[in-house]
């Protein structure tokens, strides 16, 4: 069952054209890689279906409906959730209240950023559910701003991940962070977003871990998808090879 549509989706800043008509879907479950040089337009295509930009043409369909005017806060209650290149974390907070946080905000709770967790048995309890499914239960109170890169990263992921998304973007889950490291915090989104059949499509530079996690991979270059297929399918294109490893200016 298709769960997101664009059709001809398009934005344009000036007269640079950084979605340009733009249609595709994602099925449910599904786990989809965009991919393509800097500056080819992943980002913004993302922003437009999360919210974060609005469209100049076209409509976003989730589950049927048009949402093309929701806005980010509606989006979250319908279902979509992101991540951030780089971490949208509240350093301050530990690691278990910036989880309790997000949580608070999808059951229509407000708090204090005092001692969040310590004020609901519930969302502490899931919270340290959470924790512990991305790893992070033996960080649960330490500062965000402690965390070591690819810890942050996965509680970025988390804290998104807590507002129970039906579909979750994924936004360079793996930057800045050593190689060495790079499958295990993937092995970990992985697992929790297949566990809970969460649809995910992850903007992401590494091609290692593009075509080890992706059911299907979406080629953008100039703002305009040029290939969309199986992992199998991408890798034996040399021309689609060729555009992915090109570079085209800064990331948009």
């Amino acid at each position: 069952m298709t769960l997101l549509e664009t059709i001809n989706l398009k934005k344009s800043f000036g007269e640079n054209v950084v979605v340009n008509d733009v249609s595709f879907n994602v099925d449910d479950g599904e786990v989809v890689s965009l991919v393509g040089p800097n500056g080819a337009g992943k980002t913004s295509l993302v922003n437009l279906l999360s919210a974060y930009l609005t469209p100049d043409h076209g409509q976003i369909l989730f589950k049927g409906r048009d949402i093309t005017s929701l806005s980010v806060s509606e989006r979250i209650k319908i279902g979509i959730a992101r991540s951030f290149q780089i971490a949208n974390l509240f350093d301050e907070l530990s690691a278990l209240d910036n989880i309790s946080l997000s949580i608070s905000a999808r059951s229509g709770k407000t708090y204090t950023f005092l001692s969040l967790a310590d004020r609901d048995t519930g969302v502490q309890n899931e919270a340290g559910n959470i924790l512990s499914l991305f790893g992070l239960d033996d960080k649960s109170n330490i500062p965000a701003k402690e965390l070591a890169q690819g810890e942050r990263k996965l509680l970025d992921v988390a804290v998104a991940y807590a507002l129970k998304p039906s579909f979750l973007f994924l936004d360079e889950p793996t930057s800045g962070v050593s190689t060495r490291d790079k499958a295990k915090i993937m092995d970990t989104i992985s697992s929790a977003v297949r566990n809970e059949g969460v649809t995910a499509a992850i903007i992401e530079h590494d091609m290692d871990i593009v075509f080890k996690y992706s059911d299907r991979i979406v080629v953008i270059a100039d703002g305009r998808i040029i290939a969309d297929g199986p992992p199998e399918n991408i890798r034996d294109d040399k021309d689609v090879i060729s555009v992915i490893m090109g570079s085209q200016g800064n990331e948009v």
